[in-house]
């Protein structure tokens, strides 16, 4: 099976080959002889019922400042494709919304993972919610007195953006803390959305475990450890990588949300687990490929491809209308 594979991400000049899980599957679909495309979301347009992209072929490479050779670009209609990935990074505005409103509109026809709908439909700090009994105490609010009241009944509490990435600010409001009116009014003053406030969970100093699932199924963990005076373990914000394995409850998380993930198009996933809870659902551009394979001696990106290209001829066998 020879698959047409674009890829729409962030720049792919200032990528870092050892850590972006974009590059790796890049490089992955190439070795099995799948012909690569690359474009950017602002090269993305919708034109009387077509959905197309200023596209370039383009070949990868593990060379350090050296690591990609693009074609020349063209036009290229998306809905001739086999798979689109989805892959640029939030934050998850506007811009991010429309790209999913247009993308859906070649489905399904070409398989767009993560599914552009669902993608939409799941806010990462918003979608855990479904899953109550998983996740610590958790308030999404902009009003004031409602996140007073809740800082009064859990007395150690973080706050941060609701459409927040990366571990960016992300602020921990310890007991008699008089730090938390200064920070409320700066949330207000920068964000029209509401904020998301949550108990704070001790186990962060031990690690923020990410959880990679891939069609419902876990399929490796890695422990992101975070730098002593810290409680953000993300690697963006210097987080260390350790090797972990799934506890009884991860486990059972995943087994909750691995239906409802394969369900609704949300092939690639990547899970946050703090002690006991579950934090985030990331459903856009979830990384952490590299320093599981590097830990583990598994190579993702191959249970990757192996699930698509089954899961593709699925879908062909089903409509009978696409050749493999």
């Amino acid at each position: 099976m020879s698959l047409n594979i674009a890829i729409q991400m962030d720049p792919i000049e200032s990528i870092d080959i050892y850590a972006d899980s974009s590059f790796i599957l890049a490089v992955e679909a190439q070795s099995r002889r799948h012909k690569l495309l690359y474009f950017t979301p602002n090269q993305l347009s919708f034109y009387n019922g077509e959905v197309f992209a200023r596209a370039r072929s383009m070949e990868v490479r593990f060379i350090k400042n050296d690591h990609f050779l693009l074609g020349e670009e063209k036009k290229i209609n998306l809905a001739d494709l086999d798979v689109i990935l989805m892959r640029q990074d939030p934050p998850f505005d506007m811009a991010y919304i429309t790209a999913t409103h247009i993308l859906e509109k070649i489905q399904p026809e070409t398989l767009v993972i993560n599914d552009p709908v669902h993608v939409r439909n799941s806010p990462e700090k918003i979608l855990v919610t479904q899953f109550e009994e998983f996740i610590p105490p958790t308030l999404i609010s902009s009003d004031m007195k409602s996140i007073r009241e809740f800082y009064a009944k859990y007395q150690d509490i973080i706050i941060k953006p609701l459409y927040g990435n990366g571990g960016k600010e992300i602020f921990h409001i310890k007991p008699r803390d008089e730090n938390l009116t200064a920070l409320l009014e700066m949330f207000a003053d920068k964000y029209r959305e509401p904020i998301i406030t949550q108990m704070y969970i001790p186990d962060v100093h031990k690690g923020d475990k990410r959880i990679i699932l891939i069609d419902g199924k876990p399929i490796g963990a890695v422990l992101r450890v975070p730098l002593k005076g810290e409680i953000r373990a993300n690697f963006h914000a210097g987080g260390g990588a350790q090797k972990t394995s799934l506890t009884q409850r991860e486990r059972k998380i995943c087994e909750a949300i691995g239906p409802y993930l394969s369900e609704h198009g949300l092939f690639f996933v990547g899970i946050d687990v703090i002690g006991d809870y579950m934090t985030e659902i990331n459903v856009t551009s979830p990384t952490g490929i590299h320093e599981i394979n590097r830990l583990n001696g598994i190579k993702i990106e191959k249970i990757f491809w192996d699930c698509v290209e089954k899961k593709l001829m699925q879908l062909r066998k089903k409509s009978g209308n696409r050749n493999s």
